[in-house]
Protein backbone atom coordinates (compact mmCIF):
# COMPACT_ATOMS: atom_id res chain seq x y z
CA UNK A 1 0.00 0.00 0.00
CA UNK A 2 1.33 3.41 -1.03
CA UNK A 3 0.22 5.66 1.81
CA UNK A 4 0.01 9.44 2.31
CA UNK A 5 2.65 10.37 4.87
CA UNK A 6 0.25 12.05 7.28
CA UNK A 7 -2.35 9.25 7.32
CA UNK A 8 -2.93 7.40 10.58
CA UNK A 9 -6.21 5.55 9.93
CA UNK A 10 -5.60 3.35 6.90
CA UNK A 11 -2.71 1.24 8.22
CA UNK A 12 -4.38 -0.16 11.37
CA UNK A 13 -7.72 -0.59 9.62
CA UNK A 14 -6.17 -2.33 6.61
CA UNK A 15 -4.13 -4.65 8.80
CA UNK A 16 -7.27 -5.58 10.74
CA UNK A 17 -9.09 -6.33 7.49
CA UNK A 18 -6.29 -8.64 6.37
CA UNK A 19 -6.17 -10.43 9.74
CA UNK A 20 -8.59 -13.25 8.78
CA UNK A 21 -6.05 -14.49 6.24
CA UNK A 22 -3.39 -15.09 8.89
CA UNK A 23 -0.07 -16.15 7.32
CA UNK A 24 -1.76 -16.41 3.92
CA UNK A 25 -1.62 -12.69 3.18
CA UNK A 26 -0.38 -9.43 4.67
CA UNK A 27 -0.38 -5.72 3.91
CA UNK A 28 2.76 -3.55 3.90
CA UNK A 29 3.05 0.21 3.63
CA UNK A 30 5.28 2.82 2.04
CA UNK A 31 4.80 6.56 2.53
CA UNK A 32 5.30 9.63 0.42
CA UNK A 33 4.64 13.23 1.43
CA UNK A 34 0.99 14.34 1.56
CA UNK A 35 0.12 16.95 4.20
CA UNK A 36 -2.66 19.05 2.65
CA UNK A 37 -5.67 18.51 0.37
CA UNK A 38 -6.63 21.62 -1.56
CA UNK A 39 -6.30 23.03 -5.06
CA UNK A 40 -3.19 25.03 -4.15
CA UNK A 41 -0.09 24.42 -6.23
CA UNK A 42 1.75 23.07 -3.18
CA UNK A 43 -0.99 20.52 -2.57
CA UNK A 44 -1.27 19.38 -6.17
CA UNK A 45 2.48 18.89 -6.60
CA UNK A 46 2.31 16.26 -3.84
CA UNK A 47 0.77 13.92 -6.42
CA UNK A 48 3.45 14.13 -9.12
CA UNK A 49 4.78 10.74 -10.19
CA UNK A 50 8.42 10.98 -9.11
CA UNK A 51 8.01 10.66 -5.30
CA UNK A 52 5.26 8.07 -5.70
CA UNK A 53 7.41 5.93 -7.97
CA UNK A 54 10.31 6.22 -5.51
CA UNK A 55 8.03 4.93 -2.75
CA UNK A 56 6.78 2.17 -5.05
CA UNK A 57 10.36 1.06 -5.73
CA UNK A 58 11.01 0.76 -2.00
CA UNK A 59 7.83 -1.29 -1.55
CA UNK A 60 8.85 -3.53 -4.45
CA UNK A 61 11.87 -4.61 -2.40
CA UNK A 62 9.58 -6.69 -0.13
CA UNK A 63 8.30 -8.57 -3.25
CA UNK A 64 4.55 -7.90 -2.95
CA UNK A 65 1.98 -9.40 -5.31
CA UNK A 66 0.34 -6.00 -5.79
CA UNK A 67 1.19 -2.34 -5.23
CA UNK A 68 -1.89 -0.23 -4.55
CA UNK A 69 -2.06 3.56 -4.26
CA UNK A 70 -4.20 3.84 -1.13
CA UNK A 71 -5.36 7.40 -1.70
CA UNK A 72 -8.18 9.30 -3.39
CA UNK A 73 -6.48 12.08 -5.38
CA UNK A 74 -7.89 10.75 -8.67
CA UNK A 75 -11.37 11.53 -7.31
CA UNK A 76 -10.67 15.17 -8.18
CA UNK A 77 -7.77 14.78 -10.64
CA UNK A 78 -9.54 12.16 -12.77
CA UNK A 79 -9.29 8.37 -13.15
CA UNK A 80 -6.83 8.69 -16.02
CA UNK A 81 -4.33 10.03 -13.49
CA UNK A 82 -4.45 6.74 -11.58
CA UNK A 83 -4.45 4.64 -14.73
CA UNK A 84 -1.24 6.35 -15.86
CA UNK A 85 0.31 6.04 -12.40
CA UNK A 86 -0.47 2.32 -12.16
CA UNK A 87 1.04 1.75 -15.60
CA UNK A 88 4.16 3.65 -14.53
CA UNK A 89 4.46 1.63 -11.30
CA UNK A 90 4.21 -1.65 -13.20
CA UNK A 91 6.75 -0.47 -15.77
CA UNK A 92 9.17 0.61 -13.05
CA UNK A 93 8.79 -2.38 -10.70
CA UNK A 94 7.35 -5.23 -12.76
CA UNK A 95 4.59 -5.59 -10.15
CA UNK A 96 0.86 -5.23 -10.83
CA UNK A 97 -0.60 -1.96 -9.54
CA UNK A 98 -4.01 -0.52 -8.71
CA UNK A 99 -5.58 2.25 -6.63
CA UNK A 100 -8.44 3.27 -4.38
CA UNK A 101 -10.29 5.17 -7.09
CA UNK A 102 -9.97 2.31 -9.58
CA UNK A 103 -11.43 0.12 -6.83
CA UNK A 104 -14.34 2.55 -6.45
CA UNK A 105 -14.90 2.47 -10.21
CA UNK A 106 -15.13 -1.31 -10.08
CA UNK A 107 -17.56 -1.18 -7.14
CA UNK A 108 -19.80 1.42 -8.79
CA UNK A 109 -19.99 -0.62 -11.97
CA UNK A 110 -20.65 -3.79 -10.00
CA UNK A 111 -23.53 -2.17 -8.13
CA UNK A 112 -24.82 -0.20 -11.12
CA UNK A 113 -24.61 3.05 -9.16
CA UNK A 114 -26.32 6.03 -10.81
CA UNK A 115 -27.33 8.04 -7.73
CA UNK A 116 -24.54 8.57 -5.23
CA UNK A 117 -24.23 9.92 -1.72
CA UNK A 118 -20.81 11.48 -1.08
CA UNK A 119 -19.13 11.97 2.31
CA UNK A 120 -15.66 13.53 2.73
CA UNK A 121 -13.69 15.78 5.08
CA UNK A 122 -12.62 17.93 2.11
CA UNK A 123 -12.98 21.55 1.05
CA UNK A 124 -15.84 22.57 -1.20
CA UNK A 125 -13.44 23.20 -4.10
CA UNK A 126 -12.33 19.56 -3.94
CA UNK A 127 -15.86 18.24 -3.43
CA UNK A 128 -17.12 20.08 -6.51
CA UNK A 129 -14.43 18.51 -8.69
CA UNK A 130 -15.25 15.05 -7.35
CA UNK A 131 -18.93 15.55 -8.16
CA UNK A 132 -18.07 16.78 -11.66
CA UNK A 133 -15.89 13.74 -12.33
CA UNK A 134 -18.66 11.42 -11.20
CA UNK A 135 -21.16 13.29 -13.36
CA UNK A 136 -18.92 12.71 -16.38
CA UNK A 137 -19.16 8.98 -15.61
CA UNK A 138 -22.96 9.16 -15.51
CA UNK A 139 -23.18 9.17 -11.71
CA UNK A 140 -25.29 11.91 -10.11
CA UNK A 141 -24.36 13.02 -6.60
CA UNK A 142 -27.80 13.33 -5.02
CA UNK A 143 -26.57 14.21 -1.53
CA UNK A 144 -23.23 15.19 -0.05
CA UNK A 145 -21.58 16.15 3.23
CA UNK A 146 -18.12 17.58 3.88
CA UNK A 147 -16.12 19.17 6.69
CA UNK A 148 -14.27 21.98 4.84
CA UNK A 149 -10.93 20.72 6.18
CA UNK A 150 -7.70 20.72 4.16
CA UNK A 151 -5.21 19.33 6.66
CA UNK A 152 -4.72 15.68 5.77
CA UNK A 153 -3.51 14.59 9.25
CA UNK A 154 -6.59 16.13 10.85
CA UNK A 155 -8.99 13.97 8.82
CA UNK A 156 -8.32 11.01 11.12
CA UNK A 157 -9.05 13.05 14.26
CA UNK A 158 -12.81 13.10 13.55
CA UNK A 159 -14.32 10.18 15.50
CA UNK A 160 -16.30 7.40 13.82
CA UNK A 161 -19.52 8.68 15.43
CA UNK A 162 -19.14 12.04 13.68
CA UNK A 163 -18.51 10.36 10.33
CA UNK A 164 -21.53 8.13 10.96
CA UNK A 165 -23.69 11.22 11.47
CA UNK A 166 -22.59 12.57 8.09
CA UNK A 167 -23.34 9.25 6.41
CA UNK A 168 -26.79 9.03 7.99
CA UNK A 169 -27.61 12.56 6.82
CA UNK A 170 -26.62 11.73 3.26
CA UNK A 171 -28.61 8.47 3.40
CA UNK A 172 -31.86 10.44 3.70
CA UNK A 173 -31.76 11.05 -0.07
CA UNK A 174 -31.82 7.25 -0.62
CA UNK A 175 -28.87 7.04 -3.03
CA UNK A 176 -27.86 3.75 -4.66
CA UNK A 177 -24.68 3.80 -2.55
CA UNK A 178 -22.75 6.13 -0.26
CA UNK A 179 -19.06 6.71 -0.92
CA UNK A 180 -16.85 7.82 1.97
CA UNK A 181 -14.00 9.27 -0.08
CA UNK A 182 -10.78 9.67 1.92
CA UNK A 183 -8.31 7.05 3.14
CA UNK A 184 -7.66 8.89 6.40
CA UNK A 185 -11.30 9.10 7.51
CA UNK A 186 -13.09 6.78 9.92
CA UNK A 187 -16.04 5.50 7.92
CA UNK A 188 -14.99 1.86 7.88
CA UNK A 189 -15.93 0.95 11.48
CA UNK A 190 -19.49 2.30 11.12
CA UNK A 191 -20.33 1.04 7.63
CA UNK A 192 -21.91 -2.26 8.63
CA UNK A 193 -24.13 -0.67 11.29
CA UNK A 194 -25.43 2.01 8.92
CA UNK A 195 -26.02 -0.49 6.13
CA UNK A 196 -28.17 -2.51 8.54
CA UNK A 197 -30.15 0.63 9.42
CA UNK A 198 -30.63 1.98 5.89
CA UNK A 199 -30.17 -0.88 3.44
CA UNK A 200 -27.77 1.34 1.47
CA UNK A 201 -24.24 0.11 0.64
CA UNK A 202 -21.61 2.24 2.41
CA UNK A 203 -18.39 2.16 0.41
CA UNK A 204 -15.57 3.39 2.60
CA UNK A 205 -12.28 4.17 0.83
CA UNK A 206 -10.07 2.05 3.08
CA UNK A 207 -12.45 -0.91 2.88
CA UNK A 208 -12.91 -0.62 -0.89
CA UNK A 209 -9.13 -0.55 -1.38
CA UNK A 210 -8.57 -3.58 0.84
CA UNK A 211 -11.38 -5.64 -0.74
CA UNK A 212 -10.26 -4.80 -4.28
CA UNK A 213 -6.64 -5.63 -3.45
CA UNK A 214 -7.63 -8.98 -1.97
CA UNK A 215 -9.59 -9.86 -5.09
CA UNK A 216 -6.70 -8.79 -7.33
CA UNK A 217 -4.39 -11.15 -5.41
CA UNK A 218 -6.74 -14.13 -5.73
CA UNK A 219 -8.06 -14.00 -2.16
CA UNK A 220 -11.76 -14.19 -1.29
CA UNK A 221 -12.76 -10.86 0.33
CA UNK A 222 -15.93 -12.47 1.72
CA UNK A 223 -13.76 -13.99 4.44
CA UNK A 224 -13.58 -10.49 5.97
CA UNK A 225 -16.55 -9.74 8.21
CA UNK A 226 -17.61 -6.84 10.41
CA UNK A 227 -16.55 -4.09 8.00
CA UNK A 228 -19.61 -3.88 5.77
CA UNK A 229 -20.96 -5.37 2.55
CA UNK A 230 -18.10 -4.18 0.33
CA UNK A 231 -16.13 -7.37 1.03
CA UNK A 232 -19.03 -9.53 -0.14
CA UNK A 233 -19.44 -7.24 -3.15
CA UNK A 234 -15.84 -7.73 -4.27
CA UNK A 235 -16.15 -11.45 -3.73
CA UNK A 236 -18.96 -11.58 -6.30
CA UNK A 237 -18.20 -8.97 -8.99
CA UNK A 238 -15.99 -9.59 -12.01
Amino acid sequence: MLTPSSNTALEPYTSAMFAPFGEEASAHFGRFRVVEISMSEASQTQFTEAPILEAAERLAECHPRLICWNGTSAAWLGLDKDRALCAAIKARTGIAASSTMLAFDRAFRGLGVKRLGLVTPYLGEIQSLIQANYAAQGIETVSEARLEDKGNYSFATYPPAQVAGMIREVAKAKPDAIAVVCTNFRGAPVAEEIEAETGIPVLDSISVTAAHSMREMGLDPARVTGWGSVFRLFSDID
